[in-house]
């Protein structure tokens, strides 16, 4: 297998050709190049004859149809080796008709396995970034946390918190005593004690991106066998919701992995795939699958959780999740033109001119003239506003996963006379808030919540891994509701949240652009199909009804 050969094979038909323009379409060196060349034509591929003076150009025949060779010896490699060994080989540059037929023939090899273990084989196309929850920033890490690793309490949808590793607390005003359920073991064997969980919180409350979030909290210490005091220096109605979120997991570390308790342990994690096994000692119900494996696909596979015992597409149904929505943030800390409002206000003014026109870039987006908290959020009037004059241009930052989005927003700002300049920002360095998140002017944000959208919406306000919070730690206006928080009753911050929705829209520093829903295939013989954190499906409650 060449990718090479088959890059040549599909640009260059037999018949004069220049060395030098073979070396440009490989980006190749002149001796990469010469070596390939003398490669090919001693196994026969092709016959290069190399022109002889000035003026006389190169001259290239092909003996054997590359890509019909190419392509059966794929899918003899798809039929007898590993998956994660043929999908690297999908991301070459095939014809269309061989990649249709390549990725059918792939295809056939997702799904469920039923030998000595029950598996299912789902497409992944991106590795994950981290597996720690401390790092977890963007939703495909979070994800595969919340199934490793479990956390002293779970907060569903509706904010109602219960028992996970804890099974009973006592709250009084300064203070909270948790009580651990008993025997829980790690994936290490080892098991879990009060101890562990105190090392393990200590470390998120001192963490940098977190400590704004526990600032209420002042210490926390074992009280005794299997029960942890926390003590707070100020009141904190948010507490157990805290000790719900995904960060807070609880783990223990070696020197060089982590371990959780959850229903599935990580047994092998590359570039190439992630195996997760059911974790036979999990304190709560067994997984009912054994094996779960992401494999590498290309970007433009179709992600479909099926059972390789229905193969044909008609028998599949569709789950809608939820996959966030999209804000435009602008950085008025920046010392440019950002800063003045008349300036946000013009840029909220084209947005919301030309927002209804936001599916053409995503089919799966909706207009968002409301904000960010479904069935909360209130419709808002944009006036007319005259053009300001701008100086110089504003920088907009573009990051992979919101390319097409960011192209758009572009687009429509150039189409107002906003004069615009891009700069490239990585998907990891957009996440950890480097510098380079602060050298732009606005830029396109995707949020996730996670369950509880009350929470999760203060979670966008406060954690330190959030683009909004980088932003609103300069605003004093702002900073003095989020100081109101603490003192709230949960059950009342929906509120709280509107009045600090309605500031940053008006003070145009947030403006909402789009809904996100995915619709998500399943096979039809894949049963309990349940989505949890952050609209995926959780493994743990997955089965396939067996043909008998």
């Amino acid at each position: 297998m060449d990718k090479y050969l088959l890059a040549l094979w599909k640009d260059i038909p037999s018949g004069p050709i220049k060395q030098s323009e073979i070396a440009d379409l490989l980006q190749l060196s002149p001796k990469q190049t010469a070596r390939y060349i003398h490669k090919w034509s001693f196994d026969g591929w092709l016959t290069f004859t190399s022109g002889r003076g000035r003026g006389n150009v190169s001259n290239l025949q092909w003996l054997k149809n590359v890509e019909t060779i190419l392509e059966d010896r794929l899918t003899k490699i798809i039929d007898e080796k590993p998956i994660e060994i043929s999908s690297k080989y999908l991301l070459w540059d095939w014809s269309t008709d061989s990649k249709l037929r390549l990725m059918e023939k792939f295809r056939s090899k997702f799904g469920y396995v039923q030998s000595t273990k029950d598996k299912l084989i789902v497409p992944r196309k991106n590795p994950f970034l981290t597996m720690h929850p401390l790092e977890a920033a963007d939703v495909h890490s979070a994800n595969i946390v919340a199934t490793i690793f479990n956390r002293l309490v779970s907060v569903d949808e509706h904010g109602l918190v219960s028992p996970e590793l804890a099974h009973s607390w006592d709250l009084q005003k300064n203070r909270i005593r948790i009580y651990l359920k008993k025997d829980i073991k790690f994936h290490d064997g080892s098991v879990l004690t009060a101890n562990a969980v105190v090392n393990c919180l200590d470390k998120l409350r001192n963490h940098t991106y977190y400590q704004n979030l526990w600032k209420p909290v002042k210490e926390i210490v074992v009280a005794a066998s299997l029960v942890i005091d926390v003590h707070f220096s100020s009141e904190c109605s948010y507490f157990l919701h805290m000790l719900g979120s995904i960060n807070a997991s609880i783990y223990i570390e070696t020197e060089n992995h982590l371990y959780g308790t959850g229903s599935f342990y990580i047994q092998e994690n590359n570039e190439q795939k992630t195996v997760l096994l059911a974790f036979k000692d999990y304190y709560a119900e067994r997984a009912l699958l054994d094996v779960v494996e992401l494999v590498q696909v290309p970007k433009d596979f179709d992600v479909v959780y099926r059972s390789s015992t229905l193969e044909k597409d008609d028998q599949t149904f569709r789950v809608e999740s939820d996959s966030g929505f999209g804000v435009v943030l602008m950085n008025t800390f920046r010392n440019t033109a950002i800063q003045q409002k008349e300036v946000r206000d013009y840029i909220n003014y084209v947005i919301s001119k030309y927002r209804h026109e936001i599916n053409l870039v995503d089919s799966r987006y909706s207009p968002n003239h409301l904000g960010c908290l479904i069935g909360h959020s209130k419709p808002y009037l944009v006036p007319q506003v005259k053009r300001p004059d701008f100086s110089e241009p504003l920088v907009l930052k573009i990051v992979n996963y919101t390319e097409n989005t960011t192209l758009w927003l572009k687009s429509i700002l150039e189409k107002e006379d906003i004069p615009v300049v891009i700069k490239w920002v990585s998907f990891k360095d957009s996440i950890i808030n480097t510098p380079d998140n602060e050298q732009v002017d606005l830029f396109v944000h995707g949020e996730v919540f996670e369950m509880n959208q009350n929470f999760s919406f203060f979670s966008f306000l406060q954690n330190g891994y959030s683009s909004l919070a980088e932003i609103l730690k300069r605003n004093p206006k702002v900073k003095d509701y989020i100081d109101v928080y603490a003192q709230t009753p949960f059950q009342d911050w929906t509120s709280l949240n509107l009045t600090i929705e309605k500031t940053l829209i008006e003070d145009s520093i947030l403006v909402p652009l789009f809904y996100s829903k995915r619709q998500i295939p399943f096979s039809a013989d894949l049963m309990n199909v349940n989505m949890k954190h952050f609209g995926y499906v959780d493994f743990s409650k997955l089965w396939v009804r067996p043909e008998i």
